[in-house]
């Protein structure tokens, strides 16, 4: 038996580890009981001490690695057909392959940072048609945690929500109110399927962050939340992390299990975390850029800046020997499968 903040999880009882049912089909046309949809949404197993992995930058990897064209910057489209299945379940099971090769945990974390309505109807997807989309971004991964099960090691769920508007340099705010009704049908959505936690990533403003808390407090779901930081540590609308974190938590009652940092380099925000701040415990996850470049910068650029993979696990492993309650780590944009591998081995090496 083991303990995770204070909850007691026995991983025989896993349905993927004893043999119970699991989904056969992205299809999303046949639903799966309600007593046998999530494994952990009620004890997170990364709240507690042990490393967990997650995957890389995914579209920036789609886009210059693998050659693959996203409109919107978006994945999720690439749902509709099985070359996109495929394509989709290969990548995350090539990263889910070094957690299982390094004897660690793996978040998870569906292809939906795009699916939402004011994302998809710029894509041509209305209201049913996103909600499929997102069922079939979460029958995949969980195909993909059947296919590794036999790792035995906790694969969390994670259902994806982005921010409404530009990751990097938003041009309307929200109320939290506002945010809370925007993304409350995706997270919904989420709810409904086997997603164990809502992360919501690369937000830029507290606001946002309040309503997505909210949203995911209303339909009982379990929610990371993830702020990006310009290169001197604070927000892109100016708010130091400290700050926006207290906010965030003020407004909702500590509601988020813990909080993220991704889209910034490592040099970017190591040097504003606070051993001693509580605020800092509450950080327990990094999806870091391979590139030391500002926001402005990756915008303009045209080519893939991947950074030295070695020196990304060496600053993981340092970050890690600071702060061991970071237990989630992962890539975004100009990270691929070497950047993870590099974490996992300079991380389990320190």
């Amino acid at each position: 038996m083991l303990t995770f903040d204070g909850h007691e999880s026995m991983l025989s009882d896993v349905p993927w580890l004893d043999g119970a049912p699991r989904v056969t089909s992205v299809a999303g046309a046949n639903r799966i009981p309600e007593a046998t949809m999530t494994h952990y949404r009620n004890a997170l197993p990364q709240l507690g001490p042990e490393l967990f992995l997650t995957d890389s930058g995914l579209e920036t990897d789609l886009i210059y690695n693998q050659d693959v064209d996203l409109p919107q910057f978006a994945a999720f489209p690439l749902l509709d057909d099985a070359a996109g299945v495929q394509r989709l379940r290969s990548y995350f099971a090539d990263h889910a392959a070094i957690a299982a090769r390094a004897d660690v945990g793996f978040v998870l974390e569906s292809a939906t940072w795009r699916a939402s309505s004011d994302w998809g109807a710029l894509l041509g997807y209305n209201a049913d048609a996103l909600d499929l989309v997102n069922r079939t971004a979460i029958d995949l991964l969980a195909e993909v945690r059947a296919e590794g099960a036999e790792t035995r090691r906790p694969c969390p769920i994670s259902g994806c929500v982005g921010p409404r508007d530009d990751g990097y340099a938003p041009g309307t705010l929200m109320t939290a109110e506002a945010a809370r009704a925007y993304h409350r049908t995706q997270i919904t959505t989420f709810a409904d399927t086997q997603a164990d936690l809502i992360t919501a990533m690369t937000l830029t403003y507290p606001d946002e962050a309040i309503g997505i808390a909210l949203a995911a407090r209303d339909v009982e779901m379990p929610v990371v939340l993830s702020f990006t930081v310009e290169t001197d540590g604070n927000l892109p609308d100016g708010s130091t992390l400290a700050a926006a974190i207290a906010i965030v938590d003020d407004a909702t009652d500590a509601y988020p299990a813990y909080y993220m940092i991704n889209c910034a380099h490592p040099s970017h925000f190591a040097s504003i975390l606070d051993p001693a701040a509580e605020w800092t415990g509450r950080i327990r996850a990094v999806r870091a850029n391979s590139s030391r470049k500002s926001h402005a910068e990756l915008d303009a650029a045209t080519e893939l800046d991947p950074g030295d993979p070695i020196a990304f696990g060496r600053e993981h492993a340092d970050l890690r020997s600071r702060f061991p309650h970071v237990t989630v780590l992962g890539g975004c944009c100009g990270t691929d499968l070497r950047h993870i591998e590099q974490i996992a081995s300079a991380c389990i090496r320190a």
